[in-house]
């Protein structure tokens, strides 16, 4: 309620990102959104004195593997996403001393894990992991493994990441 009794509202948007996508914002409102995360990695970010935050989805952790797609859509793969993802949030303001990382996802939802597994998700998470640490960028929290597929928002307002499955909350980074 403001002063005169009135109720204050306040506005809030919610983006999606897709599968090989990312969203960054500045804006406090902001609720930054992935559905389905499997074995893909969703690497959220969030710089608390700028509120500048953002979420990348990725799909596999190399571009070689398809050339083309890295060139039509680079955030599919870690080693070319996470270098766009970065750059757009710095243009923003975020500043990489402050960084919080978030990580997400590399489920083996297909629960093969056996010898003859692809080990997609735990490919991605050490591509995730590698080329962080390797810019320094420390990780505050995962919920990453296991064989459920995930829902990841990111709060601009907080930093919080919430991360559900289904409708049950499993984890709040």
């Amino acid at each position: 309620m403001s002063a005169s009794g009135a109720a204050t509202v306040v506005a809030t948007s919610r983006r999606i990102v897709g599968i090989g996508e990312f969203a960054v914002s500045a804006e406090a409102t902001d609720t930054i959104v992935t559905h389905a995360l499997g074995s893909c990695i969703a690497v959220c970010i969030w710089d608390r004195a700028t509120i500048v935050g953002g979420l990348l989805h990725f799909l596999l952790p190399d571009s070689a593997i398809n050339p083309e797609r890295a060139r039509a859509q680079p955030a599919t793969f870690a080693n070319t996403g996470l270098p766009l993802f970065f750059q757009a949030a710095y243009a923003l303001g975020l500043d990489k001393k402050r960084c919080r990382v978030r990580l997400v996802g590399g489920a083996d939802v297909a629960q093969l894990g056996g010898v003859s597994s692809l080990n997609v998700g735990k490919r991605n998470l050490l591509a995730a992991r590698n080329i962080l640490w390797r810019n320094g960028l420390l990780i505050e929290a995962e919920a990453t493994g296991g064989t459920i597929p995930r829902t990841v928002a990111l709060h601009l307002s907080d930093g919080t990441v919430d991360v559900t499955s289904g409708r049950d909350l499993i984890k709040q980074l």
